[in-house]
């Protein structure tokens, strides 16, 4: 039986290690020694009753009963930041600058800025969405509070970071020809996927022609769709009903993975580390490695 309420800074640490998969990370993010998260993990299992996480040699994973407890978790918190900021901030007001790779945008921000505005309904978001280095820019020019874009692109160091697996992908009765030129759909420059791809496929002595160039996912998905190419895309990009997966059986490199990172400015704006808990939230379950960083 759990003695009395759950204590909510337990459970912010609890689900900030689920999601990060290792109690040092948790640690170093929270600003915290590892001893400190550990000994909160142990109070938080001794309260429930149950063992919450497995310890392994590459970090923690949550058992069956931290599985239950991760859900109920994620639901007491984000209530009670939306309680805290309804009533702590029904008078705050002003512009929140948000700065998002176009690539990521797609998965970044129906969630994330759906929750923040449920939370902040009288904070105005604005919102930049263009290629990783023009948000870069961006954010090196001071232009934004937060911004989603590939480390690759920034120097300073990211509050978070997500790795992002890249397939080669066609249309689902495209046939790449042998011995034949491979025909691209590719974002248009500057982008770090089409300058990765276009040196992976070097690196193999591949021989491509581009075939189509947009700076728009739905125009290059499109371009997937209709057999023009091959492209390089995220998950949350693929349509499985239209396009498959090649692979080097197809005569193409390995999947590729590309690192983005989470970046803010919390002292330039009061609501900002709302709003990045609200991003890593959202993003975290998201991510997925790939096999190698780009």
């Amino acid at each position: 039986m759990i003695p009395g309420a759950l204590d909510l800074d337990l459970l912010r640490t609890y689900v900030m290690a689920c999601q990060l998969g290792s109690l040092s990370r948790t640690a170093e993010q929270a600003g915290r020694a590892q001893s400190a998260v550990s000994t909160q993990m142990r109070r938080l299992e001794e309260m429930i009753g149950q063992r919450l996480l497995h310890r392994t040699g590459r970090g923690v994973i949550p058992t069956t009963e931290g599985e239950v407890l991760l859900g109920y978790a994620k639901r007491i918190l984000a209530l009670s930041d939306e309680a805290a900021s309804k009533l702590g901030h029904t008078n705050q007001q002003g512009v929140l600058h948000i700065g998002l790779a176009e690539e990521i945008a797609v998965r970044a921000l129906p969630d994330a800025l759906g929750r923040f505005h449920r939370g902040f309904p009288d904070i105005q978001l604005d919102v930049t969405v263009d290629h990783s280095p023009a948000i870069a820019q961006l954010w090196t020019d001071a232009a934004v509070d937060l911004a989603i874009t590939t480390t690759a692109a920034v120097s300073d160091e990211p509050l978070q970071t997500w790795t992002i697996e890249l397939q080669w992908v066609a249309g689902i009765d495209f046939i790449l020809a042998p011995d034949s030129p491979v025909p691209l759909i590719t974002y248009a420059e500057p982008c770090l996927w089409r300058k990765r791809m276009l040196d992976a496929l070097t690196e193999r002595q591949q021989n491509y022609r581009i075939t189509f160039t947009s700076q728009s996912s739905a125009a290059i998905q499109a371009a997937v769709e209709n057999n023009l190419g091959v492209a390089l895309l995220g998950p949350e990009c693929i349509r499985p009903a239209s396009m498959r997966c090649l692979s080097t059986a197809d005569g193409l490199p390995a999947p590729l993975a590309v690192q983005y990172g989470l970046y803010a400015r919390h002292e330039r704006h009061s609501t900002c580390a709302a709003a990045v808990r609200t991003f890593i939230d959202t993003l975290v379950p998201l991510r997925n490695a790939g096999p190698r960083t780009i």
